[in-house]
């Protein structure tokens, strides 16, 4: 029996895993980076032990040091969770050979399904349906077809290509992000299919030859090729179903198969399904089939890894319905590039259980108040699952719990998320792959522009009152109000579009006499209901919370103030604003054309010099962050004229990577 695990992952699923081995009775010993070490997973285990570095290739990826970490802490037994070495066979063999217990399938089973190529030249002999495939770009004549990286998943090494002339760029690129990603840069390619649906089947296997289909999950909601939005059970026809979970345990067994794997598929609109791949680990959406099922799959794979055979014998009956999304750290306003920073304040309401089958509302979090989101690893923050004994309820459930949601300090795809979920073609099940293409309607904030004065005044308000409350003399005065009427109160924020400028002036009631604000937007809202803009009245204001009667109506603004950083979560949505000082220091003017890093990364490669003519949508050098490649293309056409970076390199948020300057500038 184990004991003693390690758990060689970090954030949400590490803490996935020692909530169940705390119910077990199974001690925990976790490993960490210097990044990592006051991460929340660190302090929930019962042992840590520190692995130098912050990088995954310096800490988390070193085989090496997770078994000398086991060694060390007296672990008798190693979980990998998912990516980082979860399926990486050496690892597999390693922990084995040391004569730990390895939580999942044989290193035998990860090399079979780990190379995707020879994976699916073992399941078509079976007789599963597979898509054309290529090796050999030059042999590709059907187009769209969509690069992929033979050795990893998470939409990473994938690409899709419409005509031959993107193909040998494609190719490159993705072979680049592979082997940055996985360690191996092999790629092939395969048929595109449009408006296809990704089902993929949860199985689970015994060393006593058990197999058997846990139900299935319908992740097509996919952004960049990783998955935002799950849920089970797909909707399917019966019978469809059952080719589907046959296939499954058929791709199982052919390797022998041996803890909780997930047997992946592209159902094409014509009806016809098509594999491929397996995830020969637990994956990301997980919970949502343990909310259906009522399982837990992390005992399993532990039962199993002991040895003991499957608790049942036949697929478990499905209650309900469960979605799950992945909040993740992203920059809506630079194309949802990865974010970093520091979580002020992490709350979501409605939450009745983390990291175990719940009915209800789950959440599954990496991260805390006070949390730093770094460059190093993967954006996601946490998991966010929705049980109901409906489609539309849970759905309803999780798109309201995400908008009330306390998001402070980091930027996220929230917004993305919960206009998902309340769009008419989720609700339809018009889903497939390519559904955020064809929809791009999701991608406008919750916050409508004509809302931010509003807010604006809130946050004004609010930040008004908190230094009210710590004055020391005076203390009885209303916060704002003026003994001269003629001279109001004036706030200036950045936020979601730019600068708003709020002026406000509090009569001796501590009322609001009047009010203005005007965005960059050119709106301007103006307090008298003559000029059109609503009739607000002053309801309550304090340094947390702000009510405001706007017509009639009135409307709470949760507030939070962390220095010049102000947080206001309102009734329409959420805006993050800077206060501005009313005194700023000269800034340091930037070239024209100059193109700043949106994030902190390292210069994965250049691909000009200096005095090189570019046309506009040229790539001028790939920047790497958070496990991706992220081009930066010439704005216009002119001439690189500047470029302080070299290949290696490490750049923060807002530093020069290059200067295009006009041809026309160039020349004079």
């Amino acid at each position: 029996m184990i004991t003693r695990l390690l758990v060689a992952n970090r954030g949400e699923i590490a803490r996935r895993i020692i909530a169940t081995c705390r119910v077990l009775g199974i001690e925990t010993v976790a490993v960490h980076s210097d990044a990592d070490a006051d991460a929340p997973f660190v302090t929930e285990a019962d042992r840590a032990v520190r692995l130098p570095g912050n990088t995954p290739a310096e800490t988390y990826l070193r085989i090496d040091l997770i078994l000398a970490a086991a060694r060390r802490s007296g672990a008798d037994a190693v979980h990998p969770g998912y990516g980082f070495l979860a399926e990486n066979a050496d690892v597999a063999a390693a922990v084995t050979d040391a004569g730990l217990t390895w939580v999942g399938p044989s290193a035998k089973a990860i090399a079979a399904m780990g190379d995707k190529l020879a994976a699916k030249a073992l399941l078509a002999e079976a007789g599963v349906p597979m898509l054309p495939t290529w090796t050999d770009p030059g042999q590709v004549t059907d187009f769209p077809v969509l690069v992929k990286a033979s050795a990893g998943g998470g939409g990473r090494g994938m690409r899709i290509v419409r005509d031959a002339d993107g193909l040998a760029e494609a190719v490159a690129s993705a072979g680049r992000e592979a082997a940055s990603a996985f360690g191996d840069g092999t790629v092939f390619i395969e048929r595109y299919v449009e408006r296809g649906r990704h089902v993929e089947v949860q199985i689970v296997g015994d060393r006593h030859g058990s197999v058997l289909a846990l139900g299935e999950r319908d992740c097509s909601i996919q952004r960049r090729h990783q998955k935002i939005v799950e849920e089970a059970p797909a909707v399917l026809a019966p019978e469809l179903r059952e080719r589907l979970h046959a296939a499954a345990v058929s791709a199982g067994r052919a390797v022998d198969y041996v803890g909780a794997g997930t047997v992946e598929f592209l159902l094409a609109p014509d009806g016809d399904f098509h594999f491929l791949e397996m995830n020969t680990r637990l994956q990301v959406e997980h919970p949502v089939t343990e909310a259906v099922t009522g399982l837990d799959l992390v005992r399993l794979q532990l039962l199993v890894a002991e040895g003991e055979p499957l608790p049942l014998t036949v697929t478990p009956p499905v209650e309900g319905h469960a979605i799950e999304v992945r909040l993740c750290a992203e920059d809506p306003a630079q194309d949802f590039l990865p974010a970093t920073g520091t979580l002020h304040r992490f709350a979501v309401p409605g939450v009745v259980g983390e990291f175990a089958p719940t009915r209800g509302l789950r959440l599954d979090s990496g991260v805390r108040d006070g949390s730093a989101v770094q460059v190093h690893y993967d954006s996601m923050l946490a998991k966010l699952v929705a049980w109901a004994p409906t489609r539309a309820e849970a759905a309803r459930t999780l798109a309201a719990a995400l908008a009330r949601a306390e998001l402070h300090g980091v930027t996220t795809n929230r917004d993305l998320l919960v206009r998902v979920l309340r769009s008419r073609e989720f609700g339809v099940l018009e889903v497939d792959t390519g559904f955020l293409e064809r929809h791009p309607q999701v991608f406008a904030p919750l916050l409508p522009p004509g809302e931010v004065p509003l807010v604006a005044l809130a946050a004004a308000l609010a930040s008004a009152a908190a230094r009210r409350a710590a004055a020391p003399v005076l203390a009885g005065l209303p916060s704002g109000w003026r003994n001269v009427p003629a001279f109001p109160q004036v706030a200036q924020f950045t936020g979601p579009d730019g600068e708003v400028e709020v002026r406000y002036r509090l009569n001796r009631d501590g009322c609001l006499a009047e009010w203005s604000a005007t965005s960059e937007t050119g709106t301007p809202k103006t307090g008298t209901p003559e000029d059109g803009a609503p009739a607000v009245t002053l309801v309550e204001a304090s340094p947390e919370r702000v009510v405001l009667d706007v017509d009639g109506v009135r409307r709470a603004y949760r507030v939070h103030l962390v220095g010049a950083a102000v947080f206001v979560d309102g009734p329409d949505g959420t805006a993050n604003l800077t206060t501005l000082p009313r005194f700023p220091a000269p800034g340091a003017e930037l070239a024209a054309g100059s193109l700043l890093a949106p994030l902190p990364g390292a210069v994965a490669r250049v691909h000009v010099e200096v005095g090189r003519r570019v046309a506009a949508g040229d790539l001028l050098l790939t920047l790497e962050a958070m496990k991706l490649e992220h081009p930066v293309l010439a704005p216009t056409d002119g001439v690189v004229t500047e470029l302080p970076v070299a290949a290696g390199g490490q750049v923060d948020t807002g530093a020069v990577l290059a200067v295009v300057t006009p041809i026309e500038e160039a020349s004079s």
